[in-house]
């Protein structure tokens, strides 16, 4: 069975500036819609950027946010102080039954989440 993994906004940015110490395992990919709204919101992001972004993101598959996500979001929130955004990347992967791929270790405490850290340069 091929893993599902879902990378959180850190997996990305390391992976777009060449910050991975090994390349990412074999594997299906995803990202929560999250996660590609942090990557493309950041203040003065210039246009090449933006476009390696973009291209990126299209080989990826993308988790909108579902009612099931949504839910998923609801009960993470009442149970855990997680921000927003991280509770729904959480949903997302939980959802999914997707591998987490994050250096934040703000998820360890999520009940039933398998994350994966990522090794840095």
């Amino acid at each position: 069975m091929i893993p599902h993994y879902l990378l959180d906004t850190n997996a990305i940015i390391y992976l777009i500036n060449g910050r991975l110490a090994s390349p990412l395992p074999e594997g299906k990919y995803s990202i929560s819609i999250i996660t590609e709204i942090e990557l493309l919101s950041f203040p003065g992001l210039p246009d090449e950027e933006e476009l390696r972004i973009r291209d990126l993101l299209r080989a990826l598959g993308l988790i909108q946010l579902s009612d099931v996500v949504r839910d998923q979001t609801i009960q993470l929130r009442r149970k855990s102080r997680l921000k927003l955004p991280d509770a729904i990347i959480a949903a997302s992967a939980l959802t999914q039954q997707a591998i987490l791929l994050t250096n934040d270790l703000s998820f360890a405490s999520i009940n039933g989440l398998i994350c994966k850290s990522l090794q840095l340069r």
